[in-house]
């Protein structure tokens, strides 16, 4: 199964921000327990590349790991090669799209109108990011009826409480911050637990459909 493939398919991707280093593989393996498969680390998190090669080379096998946060074409390079099998980005930059690609690594460029989203589809993203998707779900509603053939990932105000209204509307994928890591919590063993419980609910919800 493709990168791709397997995002459409598990549709939630776990936004790990700001982690302490030593907690995210305990993290990773507490979302991949209740069925999450694909992990985004952000670069502006501490030694975020480091993290993203510990991660691909340890739950590899288990998980999509990708990187977040990503700005750049040189800084797209760095992650792939540290282990990132995606590349997510807050913002459409074409260089950072065509060199992800042209590793064959899935790109996910971030837009919000509808120019900013045909843009990034046309230069070769593999899913949209809306971000913020806190307009809510009419506007992705909104989006599909011109753009209906683009996939679109909301990001940014989807929760357990509406992501299948978004679903509903169109979203494809969904990613999920800190309505499911929330980094600021001291890792503990009971966190951990609680945050495999909220793993299988987002799974549950988006298969539900």
């Amino acid at each position: 199964m493709t990168t791709l493939s397997q995002i459409l398919e598990t549709k939630i991707v776990a936004i790990i921000r700001g982690a302490n280093p030593k907690d995210v593989i305990k993290i990773a393996k507490a979302l991949h327990e209740g069925g999450v498969k694909a992990l985004e680390i952000t670069l502006n998190s501490p030694k975020a590349l480091s993290v993203i090669e510990e991660v691909s080379d340890q739950l590899g096998h288990q998980v999509l790991v990708g990187a977040g946060t990503v700005l750049d074409a040189e800084t797209a390079r760095a992650a792939i090669t540290a282990g990132a099998k995606f590349i997510i980005s807050p913002t459409v930059d074409v260089k950072t799209i065509k060199m992800t690609r042209r590793y064959g690594i899935v790109s996910i460029p971030g837009a919000y109108t509808p120019t900013e989203i045909l843009t990034a589809y046309s230069n070769g993203g593999d899913i949209i990011k809306v971000f913020p998707a806190s307009g809510g779900v009419q506007y992705i509603k909104d989006i599909r009826g011109p753009l209906a053939h683009i996939p679109l990932m909301p990001t940014g105000g989807v929760s357990l409480e509406n992501i299948k209204e978004f679903q509903k509307a169109g979203g494809v994928a969904f990613g999920i911050a800190s309505a499911l890591v929330d980094t600021k919590n001291e890792i503990t063993e009971e966190y951990l637990q609680q945050l495999t419980d909220k793993a299988r609910k987002f799974i549950q919800a988006v298969a539900s459909l």
